[in-house]
């Protein structure tokens, strides 16, 4: 499986001409190719688990819209309740019946969500949870772990990872001062360092956030007794443990990173797989704090958009495809084939790399490891991943253009398509 030069031309053409239009060409900062060199490819169509560029190209995709591609892109099933769906209409502004699913569907699936808020994106699913800890609580301050990104709030651009850490931006102008002092950090994986955030503001920390496993400094999961770590010391300080499963939610197993590592917070994010494609968020936890949120309480959030049918409807038809028996092991199977091969190749073709996978979601890093936290990311080779990925490209495979995001399998990725983005790796490293 030879390189050939990519024909890019229309893509080039296009980009060039959104540089005119937009910051820096693009909708999303991690989509504009910085830290792994050249022009972003422009998409022209997606199905199953490959997409097509606008100058003809195919790839195998890995990136799956960063995560909500789970049974695939443009599945018959979702796109055909979709068009039914457009049909009665693109957005209501009031209730809809669908809803009322795709809630009872989420309720019944994740543990700590007793009632649940449909919003319209993972920032502002974060953005409102975090009002809801102070509320609920009535303290100001919050945890959050270095390299995990909850959003581009003010108060949560403080070593933030995704895009922030792919571009190597300093915590973002434009936020006050006065809106993060509020937020505390720690390295993630470090109960030591959360334990003396307690010690040291007692009384006055409304919880922790996190994600249960990282996947915007690349993929990290959790060290053995971590999470239960932090469940019991938020219970001893009276703080909320709150799980960010905007990208974990129905992807690392149907209930989610709480679900399969059974911890259970007490307020969950989600937005990604639950709206199969289509712009969404929740959050959610026990009617009791739930209860809080406007008309029922008095913490306010609103939004024009939310509950939109059509995201409704491709929730609950994903959902309903991913509940059949066996779909996780399929993905399992399918993404440990996947990483232990890289991981195998990248020692035969002598470089140091380590990474793992959960179910749906991948990742690796190009040092020895092992990586438990961002600090440890940061040692990673990101002009070789920049090479590595540019090689991927030319022979077909796209990955998350970043040394520090995850990537994601679909029930669409075949074996052969593992087949020949392992031939690709090695062909790759072999020349890196």
């Amino acid at each position: 499986m030879t390189a050939t030069p990519l024909n890019t031309t229309k893509s080039q053409e296009i980009f060039t001409a959104a540089q005119t239009l937009m910051p820096g060409g693009v909708s999303s900062p991690v989509r504009a190719f910085k830290s792994v060199g050249g022009q972003p490819i422009v998409f022209d169509r997606v199905k199953g688990a490959y997409i097509w560029d606008v100058d003809g190209n195919q790839y195998i995709d890995y990136v799956g819209t960063w995560g909500p591609a789970i049974c695939g892109h443009a599945h018959p099933d979702v796109i055909q309740a979709l068009h039914e769906s457009l049909d009665k209409g693109t957005s209501f502004g009031a209730p809809c019946a669908q809803e009322n699913i795709l809630a009872d569907m989420v309720i019944n699936a994740v543990p700590s969500i007793e009632m649940v808020r449909f919003v319209n994106s993972g920032t502002e699913a974060c953005m409102s949870v975090l009002r809801l800890m102070r509320a609920f609580t009535g303290r100001e301050k919050i945890i959050k772990f270095e390299g995990c990104y909850h959003g581009h709030a003010d108060m949560f651009l403080v070593k933030a990872g995704s895009g922030v850490a792919t571009l190597g931006l300093p915590d973002s102008p434009g936020v006050p001062k006065s809106t993060t002092t509020n937020t505390l950090t720690a390295p993630y994986n470090d109960l030591e360092a959360v334990k003396k955030l307690f010690n040291d503001n007692p009384d006055e920390i409304a919880g922790v956030i996190l994600e249960p496993v990282v996947g915007n400094s690349g993929f990290i999961p959790p060290d053995a007794g971590f999470l239960e770590g932090l469940r019991l010391l938020t219970q001893d300080h009276g703080a909320l443990l709150v799980f960010d499963e905007v990208m974990t939610g129905f992807r690392i197993s149907y209930g989610g990173a709480q679900a399969k590592f059974g911890v259970t917070p007490d307020l969950t994010t989600l937005g990604k797989v639950i709206g199969g494609g289509l712009p969404v968020g929740a959050y959610g936890g026990s009617k009791e704090i739930m209860s809080l949120v406007a008309p029922a309480g008095p913490m306010y959030q609103a939004g024009t958009l939310s509950g939109n049918p059509l995201a409704m409807t491709a929730g609950i038809k994903t959902l309903d495809i991913l509940n059949k028996e066996g779909q996780y092991d399929v993905l399992e199977k399918i993404t440990k084939k996947l990483i232990d091969g890289l991981l195998a190749i990248a020692k035969e073709t002598g470089h140091e790399a380590c990474g793992g996978s959960i179910s749906a979601m991948f990742g690796f890093f190009f040092t020895a490891g092992p990586v438990h936290n961002f600090s440890d990311a940061k040692q990673s080779d990101t002009a070789k991943f920049g090479h590595f990925h540019r090689g991927m490209l030319e022979r077909g495979i796209y990955l998350a253009p970043s040394q520090f995001e995850a990537g994601f399998t679909s029930l669409a990725h075949t074996e052969a398509d593992i087949d020949k983005t392992l031939a690709a790796a090695r062909e790759v490293m072999s020349s890196l």
